[in-house]
């Protein structure tokens, strides 16, 4: 059996080492959940509702713990981290309420009657990233499990620990073994099983495009369905008649949020040439103001970078010959820090607006009209979020309409919310997550005519 030294990105000491798991337990575990499935799938939907709803009270019994276990892991502020827990509470609790309404139509046909049923898939794997490691996890094992599906997880390598404890709370809450079960392992190996075994049904990814590609082309080999959740480039649009001290006070938070590891991350802020340079003034108090710091302060609001590798990767996109306008602070001392960072790209080529940073890193850029700052933000292969600075209802409306995006704010930087769909334009995925429909996306319509 071979291990994992998880690390604090705030501190760079070892909080614990953790077990994976090799191809044969893989194997074994979706061998488990294949058997566990008939079981699941025939537990009455009040039932299956109940047991959710305990998993959802078992998790808010724990959250502080969950909380703790993320700041050490993830690094994420405390902050940041009670809200991640509460919403996989939230996400349970909605997904209660979906087995009882899981509903099919009646189709009015000739000769007898027509009914439609949403029958689970079988075994779903979950592959989970490592920026939000808490609630990107519920995203796909709620649904899934109101839907009647039994769930594989494998979370990120480097950030296990909730995930885990997760899977150990579901037990505690009565979700019968083999229903839902966590299996830390490598990608190579855990994940790239859920492509190729068989009795996977289903492999729900978050994380890099490029990975999502090679997902998506396995599945492919089976006809298995996917959905991905992947990169992002978003724009923050904002136009002069906005509300610009508010726009720039904002600004910082929708893209430095968790360091700005964030596919939502608005990493390109776009400014009408007209209040340009008034925006920038009215953005550097507010980047300044940007406090970094131990992320178990109650006060921090952005944490370090999950690994000296990411950190190095990150420090990439500020080159000798990038314009900084200006950057935030950083603590001295261990820790994967990098510090809020402004830059003033030269040229649309520029590798800060073409290719995703992952994190505080923003470029800031001009457009003349309406049309000038669609033609930029749709100038990616991305199309995930996005925000629009304006007090001019139609022009919100028209450039929400013509953003190619899939989840976008208006006077905002709001995009995720566990009762509305989420999911990505062009190259940053396949599929909705959250929102009225999540289950129907874990389940197959059965047609069933009955002559009379």
């Amino acid at each position: 059996m071979t291990t994992t030294q998880v690390v604090n990105p705030a501190t760079e000491q070892v909080v614990t080492t953790v077990e994976l798991v090799g191809a044969a337990e893989t194997d074994a575990a979706i061998e488990r959940a294949q058997r566990a499935a008939a079981d699941w799938r025939a537990v009455a939907p009040g039932d299956r509702a109940r047991l959710l709803r305990r998993f959802a009270e078992a998790v808010d019994a724990n959250l502080e713990q969950l909380a703790q276990l993320e700041v050490a892991n993830a690094g994420h502020t405390i902050g940041n981290a009670r809200w991640e827990a509460g919403n996989v509470r939230d996400v349970l609790h909605f997904a209660a309420g979906i087995p009882e309404r899981l509903l099919g139509n009646q189709i009015p046909v000739a000769g007898g009657v027509d009914i439609t049923f949403h029958e689970p898939l079988g075994v779903v794997g979950v592959i989970v990233p490592w920026n939000f490691p808490m609630p990107i996890a519920a995203w796909g094992f709620g649904p899934a499990l109101a839907a009647g599906n039994t769930v594989v997880l494998k979370p990120a390598e480097l950030t296990p620990l909730t995930a885990i404890r997760l899977s150990e709370l579901a037990l505690e809450a009565g979700v019968p073994e083999g229903v839902f079960q966590v299996l830390p392992g490598k990608g190579s190996v855990v994940g790239q099983r859920f492509v190729t075994h068989p009795a996977v049904r289903k492999v729900v990814f978050t994380g890099s495009t490029e990975v999502g590609k090679e997902i998506m082309a396995g599945c492919a080999r089976q006809v298995k369905r996917v959905t991905l959740e992947l990169g992002g480039k978003s724009a923050n649009i904002v136009f002069a008649d906005a509300d610009l001290e508010r726009a720039a006070a904002t600004a910082p938070y929708g893209v430095f949020d968790n360091a700005g590891q964030d596919c939502c991350a608005r990493s390109r802020i776009l400014v009408q040439r007209s209040v340009f340079d008034r925006f920038l003034e009215l953005l550097e108090p507010a980047v300044h103001g940007v406090r970094v710091g131990d992320p178990g302060d109650e006060s921090t609001e952005m944490g370090p970078l999950i690994s000296a590798a990411h950190r190095d990767r990150v420090a990439s996109f500020v080159e000798p010959s990038t314009k900084v306008a200006f950057t935030g602070t950083q603590p001295d001392g261990p820790g994967f820090w990098y510090p809020p960072t402004v830059v003033l790209p030269d040229a649309p080529s520029d590798r800060v607006l073409t290719e995703e940073v992952f994190g505080p890193v923003v470029a800031v850029v001009p457009f003349e009209d309406e049309a000038d700052a669609l033609r930029i933000a749709n100038d990616t292969e991305y199309g995930l979020s996005g925000s629009i600075w304006t007090n001019d209802v139609g022009r919100a409306l028209r450039v929400s309409r013509g953003v190619e995006a899939g989840n976008l704010s208006v006077n905002s930087h709001s995009s995720v919310r566990y009762w509305t769909p989420f999911g990505g334009y062009k190259q940053s995925g396949l599929g909705r997550e959250l929102g009225p429909d999540a289950a129907l996306a874990f389940t197959e319509t059965k047609n069933v005519f009955i002559a009379t």
